[in-house]
């Protein structure tokens, strides 16, 4: 007896066909979401290249706003997209002074901002972990369903040859297959892409404390400027503590 996959799908019962639709649709997910993830890593790794070196020719010529200029053509390089951030609130400080000063938002707004690229490289990624967790669950629903036809078969034929019941063991075992072949390659591409955001992300988070050292040397007072902040609140304290005493020995 040849075995025939396509007769085993002609005879399936719609129950299983649509589980396999969905293992289907499952697989088409993975796919899409590893296609569109290589590609903007590799587009992000090949533009930030691209921008890592006309950004440090604007900083060593002093120039933020050439450098925000560049940042923006570049929409597709996250580590533009963090410098471009980090730069137009250091520069809207430095023009405009408020409580805190400029490296202070800027730190705040570069941890915003890594949190958004964070995200974003990161998107995608529990579609294949939900995939390589759920698939075999519902190829094993594929293979409750076949148990339960073979189990209709012998009833109805009132014997247990194998005529019975080899339609729902093929049908089963196909839908546990699949369910399988779904399963495995979604776990070994999150684990791939997984591995690469990580990559990724790290690289970033160098570059951002590099660029805050940059913005630290270039601040005067920079790297005094917390000292100085807690000295002046010692003082406050201090005075008000003094104010105080005066009043009551008063």
């Amino acid at each position: 007896m040849e075995f025939d996959l396509a007769e085993v799908f002609r005879n399936m019962q719609p129950i299983a066909m649509a589980i396999v639709a969905a293992l289907a649709l499952m697989a088409l997910m993975s796919i899409s979401v590893v296609v569109e993830r290589v590609w903007v890593y590799w587009r992000s790794r090949r533009l930030s290249r691209k921008f890592a070196a006309e950004a440090a020719a604007k900083l060593q010529a002093g120039d933020h706003d050439g450098l925000m200029k560049v940042a923006n053509a570049y929409p597709g390089s996250h580590l533009a997209q963090l410098l471009a951030a980090g730069m137009k609130t250091y520069v809207a400080a430095r023009k405009k002074p408020g409580e805190l000063g400029p490296m202070e938002l800027t730190r705040r707004e570069l941890a915003r901002k890594t949190e958004q690229v964070s995200a974003d490289v990161r998107r995608g990624h529990g579609i294949l972990a939900s995939v390589g967790s759920v698939a075999p669950f519902v190829g094993l629903l594929g293979t409750v369903i076949g148990i339960i036809s073979a189990f209709q078969g012998i009833a109805k034929e009132g014997s247990g040859g194998l005529g019975a019941v080899s339609a729902g063991i093929s049908e089963a075992l196909i839908v546990t297959a699949i369910g399988l072949i779904v399963a495995i390659p979604a776990v070994l591409m999150f684990n791939f892409l997984s591995a690469r955001s990580d990559s990724l992300l790290l690289a970033l988070e160098q570059t951002k404390g590099e660029f805050l050292d940059y913005l630290e040397n270039q601040t005067p007072g920079g790297s005094t400027e917390g000292a100085v902040e807690k000295a002046s609140a010692r003082t406050l304290i201090t005075t008000d503590n003094d104010a105080r005493l005066a009043g009551a020995q008063a």
